[in-house]
């Protein structure tokens, strides 16, 4: 038996920022190829990474599940795609749509660094632009002066990619009529459509028009959709609710009253009758998440709040509010409120561990022969709270192993002392992290390190001598006794095999199975020897 000793150099690099990024295209299948982060980062190229054939790349990730997972990172460092991806269900209209993986470097089970990798998925054309209504029926008066318009409803585009979203409209048609078509922005970023009297009526020579309005998107190949607008010429007028501000912005407290409204919002409209009158909702614009926590009397205008924030809510909310009319068809116009959500409460730390070798959630698995400074887990610690109770201290006393900031809220855990399976196999760990708030809040996490086993231990023989007595003239096979030796490793590493050592194996007298169980090879005489001594050879079948 042999010990090794080895010393490995800990080399730590830290990084704000994102370290690379990679494009992918919605609706690739899943294993779809996407880079070798080692070759695309030329880490190989620098002094960073010395020995590539001891260098791994591992994902972090909570648990062991695969159905959350949206990439599988190789050891080696090659990215692949662990699903179909879909960007109009990842991300938010209009934005660009990435995802972040956090990926750990070691060598030789020392921690390198953790690299940052944004994966931008790139919306493809798959939906058309649409109307709600194939067709819809307008009115103008007769004796309408040229300019006056009536509102049409726009078109909605399910793509979040902010060329496949934007849409264009144009009259599609035969445009020699008295009409045109306007468009123009609103605040929530939605086109507002309009037909505009560009002439005059005359209802003696027609009363009615058809028009084409044609919504395409901006996709390569574009898409399109068609909503078809009848006009009757009649004495009609109708007019667009009107907000005083295009933007409201408002501070309030998480636990504000939730009988009191934190703002009143009010449109006018100049007609007359269900033309002028005026209900409030809010726009498609605003998220479903936020609207939960709202809500908005849709006769008055009154927003509340609904509920209390939870530790990890945004501060500032974004609602988007629509006035819109009974008139037939029905005029809308939009108005962003900014709520500012200011957090008196004292809420516990929120502790993350993410595992580089995962059995489950709240558990690892390290080698016995693991070096000590490796890198065992990366801990993040989340404390939404103002001032000093949002800011955290942790700590984590153990003999084994240690806990070190990276960076605020970021921490790592080392082994800070070598480990033997055969003394203890198993580790409970607690990280306990605590707010500076009055009272201070302490949140514990525990979770447990597994040991591996690993061919470390020698045979060893329970005697150093063996005796046994037997008898001359016996027939070979003769059974002579057992020899034992003990291994506490586990599988092959604590399975023995026993040999004789003698450079005359074969006319030896004596056998011996790789059990240890030794028998004559042949009759024996007293008068020729009646004493032998002989060594036995035990070794495990550990590699």
């Amino acid at each position: 038996m042999q010990l090794n000793f080895g010393i490995c150099l800990l080399y730590l690099h830290y990084c704000l920022c994102i370290d690379f990024t990679y494009y992918v295209k919605e609706g690739e299948e899943e294993g779809t190829y996407l880079g070798d982060i080692a070759v695309d980062m030329h880490l190989y190229d620098s002094n960073l990474l010395t020995d590539r054939s001891k260098v791994t790349f591992s994902q972090f990730q909570r648990s062991v599940t695969q159905n959350s997972q949206l990439f599988n990172v190789t050891k080696s460092g090659k990215i692949y795609t662990a699903q179909t991806l879909d960007s109009d269900t990842l991300c938010s209209y209009n934005q660009e749509c990435f995802k972040t993986i956090k990926i750990a470097i070691q060598q030789a089970k020392a921690f390198i660094k953790i690299l940052k990798v944004r994966v931008v998925i790139q919306d493809i054309n798959d939906h058309q632009p649409k109307f709600k209504n194939e067709e819809i029926n307008i009115q103008f008066s007769e004796d309408a002066s040229i300019g006056v318009r009536r509102s049409i409803p726009n078109a909605i585009d399910r793509d979040v990619g902010l060329q496949n979203s934007q849409i264009s409209y144009h009259l599609g048609n035969n445009i020699d009529n008295p009409f045109a078509l306007s468009t123009s922005k609103s605040v929530d970023g939605i086109s507002q459509l309009s037909i505009f009297l560009k002439e005059k009526l005359d209802r003696e020579k027609q009363d009615k028009y058809v028009l084409e309005i044609v919504a395409k998107d901006g996709g390569l190949p574009p898409k399109e959709s068609v909503l078809i607008v009848k006009v009757t010429v009649t004495d009609v007028n109708d007019n667009t609710p009107v907000f005083l501000r295009k933007v409201y912005n408002i501070t309030t407290k998480n636990k504000a009253s939730r009988m009191m409204p934190i703002i009143t919002l009010t449109a006018t409209d100049l007609d007359s009758g269900d033309n002028g009158k005026v209900s409030y909702h809010f726009s498609s614009k605003t998220a479903s998440s936020t609207k939960s926590h709202f809500m908005l009397n849709e006769r008055t205008g009154e927003i509340y709040l609904q509920q209390i924030f939870p530790l990890r809510s945004k501060l500032l909310n974004e609602l988007y509010v629509r006035a819109t009319d009974k008139g037939k068809p029905p005029l809308s116009s939009a108005v962003l409120v900014l709520v500012n959500i200011i957090n008196q409460q004292n809420n516990y730390p929120s502790i993350d561990v993410n595992f580089v070798s995962p059995v489950s959630e709240s558990s690892a698995t390290i080698s016995e022969d693991t070096a000590v400074g490796s890198f065992i887990a990366y801990v993040m610690v989340t404390d939404n709270d103002i001032g000093l109770n949002g800011e955290v201290t942790c700590e984590l006393h153990h003999d084994k192993f240690q806990l070190l900031m990276l960076e605020s809220k970021e921490y790592k855990v080392n082994l800070k002392d070598p480990v033997d399976r055969e003394v203890q196999d198993h580790y409970d760990i607690t990280i306990s992290c605590e707010d500076q708030g009055s009272p201070s809040l302490e949140t514990k996490r525990k979770f447990s390190i597994q040991v591996m086993d690993v061919n470390d231990v020698q045979p060893k023989f329970t005697k150093s001598t063996f005796k046994f007595l037997t008898y001359e003239n016996k027939k070979a096979n003769f059974p002579i006794g057992f020899i034992n030796a003990t291994d506490p490793d586990l599988g092959q590493g604590g399975q023995l095999t026993y040999s004789l050592l003698t450079n005359n194996k074969y006319n030896f007298p004596f056998q011996i199975t790789n059990y240890g169980f030794i028998s004559t090879r042949k009759p024996l005489d007293h008068e020729i020897k009646n004493i032998y001594k002989f060594q036995v050879f035990v070794k495990d079948n550990g590699k």
